[in-house]
């Protein structure tokens, strides 16, 4: 391996206080019309962060994007004077990574970013589209030679929150036209000696949408792409930076150089607010690896990753208060580039007199979220809906809790050793007094482990309701626990989930759920006929009809959450 990828966008986001914040990519809307003072924090940010990142030994950095870097005759006059705005301040930026730092650069970009008026102009012609995306790529290879190259994103864009005169769009809907982009795309990188990295993470759109997982899509996407310039980047697991999944399959199956991606602030576990620590998994993904072809290197996010009002900065948070994403990024090259173990990584990151506290601490807190966060029967079940692997969650939503009759019947179906998932749960919490004495003794933020407990409380009392009779008493504790809790941890310090609670009847009966299940989840990664006849297409246009004549029936969070729940209708 010789590529250790982080993501550097925290510096974008200070002081940016939205509710709940978009990380999936810079919030360039923010930075429309910033002064220099704002600027220039960046600059010390970036300076800060590249700083301690370098000497962790990661040697390459990504950044947010082509789109808002690349300027276009079709572009309205507003969206080019910010264009250049953003050129030149980047500019200096890149200066700063490149050569004060040594750190490579890879731009971001989704394929493809539109305006309005590219959109009225271009219409929906691929090949002028695509020409015109293939101009974008040209210019800003040849106007930044800073850059070792672009990583592709091709099965996610902007989510709906996003407000920009500059958007992005899936374009590319098969495995067929995903190819064909790729071979017009790659002479461009060859003659330029820069890299052209593809994720192969999708949201389940479109027939490309199974990328992550599926054999023959896969197969079919990169076959006769050979170039040297070529690189596949892949999320550990076939869904998204979850626990429990086996390591994806692909990165045996695919001859072609690889990086795996890992996420040191989890998105689906507190986003740093607490110990998720994911060392373990890179030693177990870091052995089987050894087995796989072409490992080209890893790609880290500290930074990147869901909608949701957890607010700290990789690197740039006082008070030890990033501690537990620094500790995973330290794990992950420690283990990846260096060959480390857990235990020396802990040894040289918190000093060896804290060591045996601090591992006890991590075994604990591993304990806790993958035996309480997460309901270990249900999340160790392999599951596909459509074109993608459902994941092992579904009680939980980046930062909320979902406690309502709906949840209730749809887990228990799941579940058939409920009393097991009792127990697991309520041994859970037995570990968090020690968990604090072992923060107080590490000089770890104890606060951190305190919000932990309150927060895995309304999780387990969750549970309860889940598999236990419901009684009036019941609902009194959980709504009593879930005011004590926002009275502990005001939303203004930006780091209390969201307990969405109500206990009115869900309509729908538990064999009709049950019924449901059978037909619409398979249990293999294959297409059954009956997906080919009724889920894979029939049911999009069912849903669309659905969705027109009730537009409002599914919540708030899955219509308008990153890209709603339609895009897997797609």
């Amino acid at each position: 391996m010789e590529l250790f990828l982080i993501d550097a966008i925290g510096p974008f986001f200070r002081d940016y206080e939205n509710e709940r914040v978009n990380w999936s990519k810079i919030p360039f809307s923010h930075l429309y019309g910033a002064g220099e003072s704002r600027w220039a924090r960046i600059e010390t940010d970036l300076r800060t962060f590249a700083r301690e990142v370098s000497e962790q030994g990661y040697n390459a950095v990504t950044l947010d994007d082509l789109a808002h870097l690349a300027p276009h005759p079709l572009h309205e006059p507003e969206v080019s004077a910010e264009i250049e705005l953003f050129r030149e301040k980047f500019r200096k930026l890149f200066q700063i990574l490149h050569h004060e730092f040594r750190l490579q650069i890879y731009l971001t970009t989704d394929v493809l970013p539109m305006t309005a008026a590219v959109t009225a102009a271009l219409g929906n012609d691929t090949e002028k589209l695509e020409n015109y995306y293939l101009q974008l790529v040209r210019g800003v290879l040849d106007d930044f030679p800073e850059l070792a190259g672009l990583i592709l994103r091709i099965g996610e864009s902007d989510g709906h929150d996003v407000q920009d005169p500059i958007r992005t769009q899936l374009h590319l809907t098969t495995s067929k036209e995903t190819n064909h982009l790729l071979r017009r795309l790659l002479p461009d990188f060859e003659k330029r000696g820069k890299n052209l990295i593809l994720r192969t993470w999708t949201v389940g759109a479109h027939r490309i949408g199974d990328l992550i997982w599926h054999s023959g899509t896969l197969a079919d996407t990169f076959t006769g792409i050979n170039s040297p310039n070529f690189i596949i980047s892949m999320k550990h697991g076939e869904s998204d930076f979850f626990r429990y999944l086996p390591l994806n399959r692909a990165f045996f199956s695919l001859p072609h150089r690889k990086i795996i991606e890992m996420q040191a602030r989890r998105e689906y576990e507190g986003a740093g607010e607490y110990p998720s620590f994911i060392g373990r998994d890179c030693e177990r993904f870091a052995r089987e690896l050894a087995g796989a072809p072409n490992m080209a290197g890893m790609s880290v996010w500290c930074q990147t990753g869901g909608w949701h009002r957890f607010g700290r900065l990789a690197f740039l948070e006082e008070n030890n208060r990033d501690v537990w994403i620094r500790l995973n990024t330290a794990a992950a090259i420690g283990v990846f580039k260096h060959g480390k173990s857990v235990e020396t990584i802990i040894g040289e990151f918190s000093g060896h007199e804290n060591a045996p506290a601090v591992l006890e601490l991590l075994h604990h807190a591993d304990t806790v979220i993958h035996e309480l966060l997460y309901i270990e029967e249900f999340a160790r079940q392999k599951l596909f809906f459509r074109r993608v692997r459902v994941p092992p969650m579904l009680h939980m939503y980046w930062d909320c809790i979902f406690i309502n009759h709906g949840v209730r019947k749809i887990v228990s179906h799941f579940i058939t050793d409920p009393e097991r998932a009792l127990r697991a749960g309520e041994a859970c919490a037995a570990l968090f007094p020690r968990m604090v004495e072992l923060a107080e003794s590490a000089g770890l933020p104890v606060d951190d482990i305190e919000h932990m407990r309150d927060a895995f409380g309304l999780i387990l009392l969750a549970r309860r309701y889940y598999f236990l009779p419901f009684t009036e008493e019941m609902a009194g504790e959980i709504r009593a626990a879930k005011k004590a809790y926002k009275a502990r941890w005001p939303k203004q310090i930006r780091q209390r989930y969201r307990i969405k609670v109500s206990f009115e009847p869900f309509k729908l009966k538990r064999h009709t759920i049950a019924l449901g299940i059978r037909l619409m989840v398979r249990k293999k990664r294959g297409y059954r006929l009956f997906d080919h006849l009724f889920t894979l297409n029939l049911l999009s246009h069912a849903y669309r009809i659905f969705r027109t004549r009730a537009p409002q029936a599914l919540p708030k969070f899955m219509r308008e959450s990153a890209m709603g729940v339609d895009v897997l209708f797609k």
